[in-house]
């Protein structure tokens, strides 16, 4: 339970990593404003939350979208809702072997899985008020991944965006430190959210193993032998949404078993 009532921004709150945060943030009491681009899965996850603790708010995001994302801010502005933390997911670049698209492919990545929701944030942070005189900070985290700190291969476009969000993140840690707005990122290793499940039991199916043949493979060059849960993702999140980051901003904090090799 924490010491006080504050509210939280998560974008892509529906999908696997953003439903376990939204659980462990509704379980520590935290006021929650849900946003992502499928309306029905909102409601059926508001009404979830709500027989937890406290009834969230929903509103409606596509952040490849502009005039969703200017209908988004509008209504944080019209609701009067001031935000004590964010939890940014970018959309992500499919993986792929290319590092030099056409420009067209590259506009569009980098519109909808960086400007777009850079909007996204300008937006957020301009309904916080923190009063860091009075102990209340406002919590930036911004979902990222691994590639973020080495180059993967598959992952030629990715690793480009993801080096973009971590100078953003940098940049935004300075900008805005003296305002009592901290921002970090969580760069995530694998995490067996539905989606990447359902990838490795895909590829056991091709390779004629078992599931658990195939995590054991796939893990065997992770130091803690595993790849993450979104629940452990979620208990990552909070700290980092908590006292526990007052004096930590501007990191980018690998949350991958180990695997990342660099200093």
């Amino acid at each position: 339970m924490v010491s006080e009532t504050r509210t939280i921004l998560i974008t892509g709150a529906t999908g696997g990593i953003g439903t376990a945060v939204c659980r462990q943030l509704a379980r520590s009491g935290h006021l929650l404003v849900l946003a992502a681009r499928n309306e029905a899965k909102l409601r059926s996850l508001s009404d979830e939350l709500a027989r937890i603790r406290n009834r969230p708010v929903w509103l409606p995001l596509d952040m490849t979208i502009d005039q969703s994302i200017r209908q988004f801010g509008e209504q944080l502005t019209a609701r009067h809702i001031t935000l004590d933390g964010v939890v940014l997911m970018p959309p992500q670049a499919h993986s792929t072997n290319d590092p030099m698209p056409e420009s067209e492919a590259w506009r569009a990545l980098f519109q909808n899985c960086f400007i777009g929701p850079l909007e996204v944030l300008k937006a957020a942070i301009g309904r916080m008020n923190p009063h860091p005189s009075n102990g209340r900070r406002a919590k930036i985290v911004i979902i990222s991944g691994i590639s973020s700190a080495q180059v993967l291969g598959h992952y030629a476009t990715s690793n480009v965006l993801r080096c973009a969000w971590i100078g953003e993140a940098k940049t935004l840690a300075f900008a805005l430190g003296a305002r009592g707005i901290h921002v970090n990122t969580l760069s995530l290793g694998g995490t067996l959210s539905p989606w990447y499940r359902e990838g490795i039991e895909r590829r056991a199916d091709a390779a004629s193993m078992t599931f658990e043949q195939r995590l054991a493979e796939e893990t065997a060059n992770v130091p803690l032998g595993k790849y993450g849960e979104p629940e452990e993702v979620a208990i990552a999140v909070e700290g980092l949404l908590s006292r526990f980051s007052d004096h930590m901003t501007g990191l980018n904090i690998m949350h991958d078993g180990g695997f990342t090799r660099s200093y």
